[in-house]
């Protein structure tokens, strides 16, 4: 039984939404937020990376960066760039891209759920990502950056979201990288009713990005009940800002690998190796997409290959050994490449599927010896993961189109 609210919304004045709206902060690093940040002064991403407001020799992670962050959030406020919802509601957030739409429903989760395990994960965190956030959460006194969640499709919640789509919507733009984003609220007293007895229906939700934002809010939520003299689990703080997305609605892209080197091996010994647990096919000059699950493409010598899994591979029922991430892993990455862990393996990188096979090839061609492009893992095989309580290898999912930060706040008091 999954606890799923509406909140009071914190959004942008509709006539800037387009300006406000910002990628996550953890898809750039420090130089590529400050550039980005600097093209606009109401780009949310001032607030979500306020070390880019400061000097460049300032410690990301000193107490005057996380003040930065809430003063420019109450600026913003005191402007009219945010304005404040007056009452509790749900919102509706469509994401297009290539011509593909996937709506989802902005709301707020609870800490509850997340901690018995009606939210499912399927990745470990690091502590010192959760703790950047958890100071920034605090700091602003608000969730900035909505947690992606998916669920099985359920019809009631369907119905109520096909009959908002009809409407006009409150947010109706084209970002610079040309995916359009609608916003639609949803305000009526019984749509909201049957929104919260719908998703108390369900069994279980689960993250498909955002597990440090998700661990953050937590965290700050179990801080501030150890905090409080008593707490009634109805404080906004005992919830985090979510939007919910159906499985059939979402596509996940291929998160490929690159390689620095070849452990040792020429590219005779190297390909013998490899073929030893998988059939080998040259396909030239022709980049290789994999097609389907069990095969891979690897980018050697300035030639692509088409690898094949040998059926005592792809026999494995283990939901994780399964997993075409892990068998090359298991494999060839590491018995052959001797990357053991690819957590912590400065010769291996992951280069999401968004940027195509040319970067692969390119990156072969500047700093590393070998690509690999991947099938991509399924939802159905990420909800597998997670109902049996184990974890993905790291870098196992790669989400498109990726959720604006800045549409949606939550205050947690």
């Amino acid at each position: 039984m999954a606890d799923v609210k509406p909140f009071f919304c914190v959004r942008p004045e509709p006539s800037v939404a387009h300006r406000v709206a910002a990628l996550p902060y953890d898809v750039y690093n420090r130089a590529e937020a400050k550039a980005q940040a600097c093209k606009d002064p109401l780009s949310f991403l001032n607030i979500d990376r306020p070390e880019s407001n400061l000097p460049d020799d300032t410690d990301m992670y000193a107490p005057e960066v996380y003040q930065k962050a809430r003063e420019l959030l109450n600026e913003r406020e005191a402007d009219g760039t945010y304005l404040s919802d007056p009452q509790e509601c749900y919102y509706l957030y469509e994401l297009v891209m290539d011509g593909r739409s996937q709506t989802g429903i902005v709301a707020c989760a609870s800490i509850d759920d997340y901690q018995d395990g009606t939210i499912k994960k399927h990745e470990n965190t690091r502590a010192d990502k959760e703790e950047d956030r958890i100071r920034h959460v605090d700091a602003c006194n608000a969730q900035t950056g909505p947690i992606f969640l998916a669920y099985r499709t359920q019809p009631e919640i369907a119905r109520v979201m096909e009959k908002y789509r009809s409407q006009k919507p409150l947010y109706d733009f084209v970002a610079e990288d040309g995916i359009a984003h609608r916003v639609w609220r949803i305000s009526n007293s019984e749509d909201i009713s049957c929104l919260r007895a719908a998703f108390a229906g369900l069994k279980n939700l689960y993250i498909a990005d955002g597990h440090h934002r998700a661990a953050s809010a937590v965290r700050v939520g179990l801080n501030r009940r150890a905090q409080a003299a008593s707490f009634e689990k109805t404080e906004e703080f005992n919830y985090f800002l979510s939007v919910l997305f159906p499985e059939d609605q979402l596509k996940i892209l291929p998160y490929n690998r690159v390689v620095r080197d070849l452990n040792g091996n020429d590219e005779a010994s190297f390909l013998e190796a490899v073929s030893k647990n998988f059939s080998v096919t040259l396909a030239g000059s022709k980049q290789v997409a994999p097609q389907e699950k069990g095969t891979f493409g690897m980018f050697l010598g300035e030639k692509w290959y088409l690898l094949r899994a040998k059926d005592t591979l792809r026999a494995e029922t283990d939901p994780v050994k399964s997993l075409d991430v892990a068998i090359l892993q298991d494999y060839l990455l590491e018995p052959i490449l001797g990357i053991k862990d690819p957590r912590t393996d400065k010769r291996i990188d992951f280069i999401g599927g968004i940027r195509g096979l040319s970067e692969l090839e390119r990156r072969v061609h500047t700093d590393m010896r070998v690509a690999f492009s991947m099938y991509p893992t399924s939802i159905q095989e990420l909800f597998c993961v997670a109902d049996a309580g184990l974890l993905m290898p790291p870098k196992s999912t790669w989400f498109e189109p990726k959720l604006r930060s800045g549409l949606f706040i939550h205050k947690l008091s």
